[in-house]
């Protein structure tokens, strides 16, 4: 398995996995129009912006495993001045789940996280609707601490909870 920086060329890849992973564990959260219609175009275009201008504390890795893609994480270092550095998506090819490709993707955001912005906690946000990620995140040591609603692109309002790392846990 290879980690590595994303770049352009892995757009519709990254794009699709996105859209692809919400219509598979998101339908309780997301209207079936906008997963039926909407959802690769606007994932698209959030993929366009972040790899066409990424902002200075934005890192996209992708994981491949004999030059196929099978995931993605996106990290954004010192993101909120109490949860600190936001893991904004890590998505796996549902093909692709079992083989340790999360866990790796995972461990390479702690360790640029732990690099570039070692004063912070790492966290993300994560839907009630989707317990294999609850369960996921909890067996790699996170933390509910806080709850919340996500506000959805399709105007649904849903249960998240925020799990977070503390920074003496994230060495690598």
């Amino acid at each position: 398995m290879i980690i590595r920086a994303a770049s352009l060329e892995d757009l519709p890849n990254i794009s699709q996995l996105h859209a692809e992973s919400w219509q598979e564990n998101y339908q309780d959260a997301l209207s079936s129009e906008y997963l039926a219609n909407q959802v690769f175009v606007e994932r698209a275009a959030l993929w366009q912006g972040r790899l066409n201008s990424p902002l200075a504390n934005q890192l996209v890795l992708v994981a491949e495993i004999e030059g196929t893609f099978c995931g993605f994480i996106c990290v954004f270092g010192a993101h909120h001045d109490n949860y600190g550095t936001l893991i904004d998506n890590l998505h796996v090819k549902s093909a692709a789940k079992g083989q340790g490709i999360g866990s790796k993707l995972l461990a390479a955001a702690f360790n640029w996280a732990h690099q570039h912005y070692p004063q912070h906690n790492i966290y993300l946000e994560v839907l009630a609707c989707n317990p294999k990620a609850i369960a996921f995140y909890q067996f790699k040591g996170g933390q509910n601490i806080a709850s919340g609603y996500w506000h959805t692109p399709c105007g649904n309002q849903v249960e998240e909870y925020v799990y977070s790392w503390p920074i003496e846990s994230i060495t690598a």
